[in-house]
Order: structure tokens, then C-alpha cells, then sequence
């Protein structure tokens, strides 16, 4: 376990030539049973990627292995993709008129119709979906439909899971749920589990090793946490912790000195109590996130944002003491 099952090497892909499209001389490795999520803004490569990987796509440069071996592009064979991989899309591509049971079911040979069977509900017991098993897909909700997709992929011995987008038509109550299923599915089988998400929560929550792309190139390649705590790029702390941006100038007016360009930092990282170095800011608003409140401050014209535990402790126009316990510079 966990030796390494994928390799990307120096991927590149480019659709036009006149602009960043595409993905560019990309590079990591993937253990095996782990998770693996790619996260970045709308165009900046995650499916092009993932495609790739997957054998739906020809790459214009480099290459992908999958236990060693090519994996073959689109030219290479006749049905494009790749026997110990499955793809998951947004549409799911099921059949919607046909039962649960014989979605999932059909894609297993009937040479043993007992094991299919029991392979089959094993399947459906392990995604909490065994309770659909003779409802029609299109009486299905989303989430309900998703956990069949991802069931259907998987059960042909599938050695690698890629989801395009896993959550996009989930609701709320049901993400969390559907993540630690998907989490605890790698734990128990082995699974690599290779997902794109434009939500970077989908990524802290359940990657092992998060890939951070930026028009086309990889930014960064980590552990969630290590990535969070140490953005290599602006980009990155903005689109994983919706940080705070100051420029030299407004960094001064909080009393923050820098010699870089910029000065970022997340809200969590904003001290609400008076220390020597702390700052009086005025309460602009107060946001009720329930256990918490978050902030926004005002100093001297520069507004930044602050985590309230005590729910209700500060009210708008009130003046509190706040110090930047920590802050990157870029």
C-alpha cells in the first residue's frame, strides 16, 4: 500500500496558441489509496488534466503511467480511456429510465449471476444506496444519482476513481456525507481517488495531496494542511481561505511593515484582544456564521476581516483592539 500507483510527467496540452489554454508542462505522482484533489479557478486546466490522465485526451507533451505503463491517449486505441480507471462526469451518464440495481449491475458479466449479485448490493450496502436498489434514476435526486454513478464505476475492480467536479449537484446536508463516504471508500479498498473541484473545501476535507493549477500551470502540490498554512501564491491563499490582500501602503496604515509588494493573511489569523502591538479598528459589520461571527474592521481607511468566537461579543461600531498574529509577505 501506498506505493506510487500514477505518474504525470511534464504534461502539456495546449487548445490555442494565442492564448493560456490548456495545461503546461505539468509534473507529480500519486500513492496508491490516496486522494487526490485538484483545485483552481474556472479555466485553469483541472479537466484538461484530469482527461489526460484518464486517456480521453492527447496530451501535446509528456506523459502519464499508471503503474509503470503508458497510459494511451485517444490515438492509441479504439475506446478511448483506460480498463483499471473510471471516470466520473457531472451528467453521470446513467440510464435513467433503467432501475438502480441494473444501472450499477450492468456492468458485470453474467458468467456468475450470484456473485454479480452479491457484488452488486455490496456495492450499493457501501454508498448507503441499498434502499434505492428498484427506484428509477430519474426519480432520483442528485446526490442520490451521484452515489450510483460513483457505485457503477467502481465495481468492474476499478483501481483508480476520477470525479469531475463530485459535488457540483449536491446539496449542503448531503456533501458532507458523500465526502466521508468517498473518504472512507479509499481507506477501506485501496482506492486512488483523483477529484477536480472548483470548491477548495471539498479539497481540504478530503485530500491527501492537494494540486493547486493556476492558467494552466501547477502552482503548488502538498498536503492540504501544509498548503493552507503556507501558500506559495496570493492566488492560492485567496481561493483556499478567502484571505485578506493589502498592498505596502494600506499594510502600513494597520501598522503591518513590509518590504514586499503585499501582505496577506486569513481572518483567523486577526488577534481580537490588546497587546502591545495591537490596533484600534471600528466594527464596520458583524456576519453571524453561527458559532461564529466574522468581522469587518476599519483603520485608517483599510478594511480587513476578523473571526468572532463569542458570537455576539463585538456589535457594529464598536471599537475593539486587533493584532495580525501572523501574515505572509509576497
Amino acid at each position: 500500500m501506498n506505493s506510487q500507483i500514477i505518474s504525470v510527467n511534464n504534461l502539456t496540452k495546449q487548445y490555442q496558441q494565442t492564448q493560456v489554454s490548456g495545461i503546461s508542462n505539468i509534473s507529480f505522482s500519486i500513492k496508491q489509496g490516496d486522494i487526490v484533489a485538484i483545485i483552481g479557478e474556472s479555466g485553469s486546466g483541472k479537466s484538461t488534466l484530469l482527461k489526460c490522465i484518464y486517456g480521453l485526451i492527447k496530451a501535446d507533451e509528456g506523459e502519464v503511467l499508471l503503474n509503470g505503463k503508458k497510459v494511451k491517449g485517444p490515438d492509441e486505441q479504439l475506446i478511448p480511456g483506460n480498463a483499471e480507471m473510471k471516470m466520473v462526469t457531472q451528467d453521470f451518464s446513467l440510464n435513467i429510465y433503467a432501475k438502480v440495481y441494473d444501472n450499477i449491475a450492468s456492468m458485470l458479466s453474467n458468467t456468475d449471476i450470484k456473485a454479480k449479485q452479491e457484488k452488486t448490493l455490496e456495492m450499493m450496502e457501501r454508498l448507503h444506496i441499498t434502499k434505492l436498489k428498484d427506484k428509477k434514476i430519474i426519480e432520483l435526486s442528485g446526490g442520490e444519482q451521484q452515489r450510483v454513478a460513483i457505485a457503477k464505476a467502481l465495481i468492474s475492480n476499478t483501481k483508480v476513481l476520477l470525479l469531475d467536479e463530485p459535488f457540483s449537484q449536491v446539496d449542503s446536508l448531503l456533501k458532507n456525507q458523500l465526502r466521508a463516504d468517498i473518504k472512507r471508500l479509499a481507506k477501506e479498498t485501496g482506492l486512488t481517488i483523483i477529484l477536480v473541484s472548483h470548491d477548495p473545501t471539498d479539497g481540504l476535507f478530503l485530500a491527501d495531496q492537494l494540486l493547486i493549477l493556476k492558467q494552466g500551470k501547477l502552482l503548488q502540490n502538498d498536503s492540504p494542511a501544509a498548503i493552507y498554512q503556507n501558500p506559495s501564491d496570493i492566488y492560492t491563499a485567496k481561493i483556499l481561505g478567502n484571505a485578506v490582500v493589502l498592498d505596502a501602503n494600506e499594510a502600513d496604515k494597520i501598522g503591518i511593515k513590509t518590504s514586499k509588494d503585499n501582505v496577506v493573511f486569513y481572518p483567523e489569523w486577526v488577534e481580537l484582544k490588546s497587546t502591545w502591538n495591537s490596533r484600534r479598528f471600528e466594527v464596520e459589520e458583524v456576519y453571524y456564521k453561527g458559532f461564529y461571527d466574522e468581522l469587518l474592521l476599519e483603520r485608517n481607511g483599510v478594511k480587513i476581516r476578523a473571526l468572532q468566537l463569542n458570537s455576539g461579543e463585538h456589535k457594529k461600531n464598536d471599537h475593539v483592539q486587533a493584532n495580525i498574529g501572523r501574515f505572509l509577505e509576497f
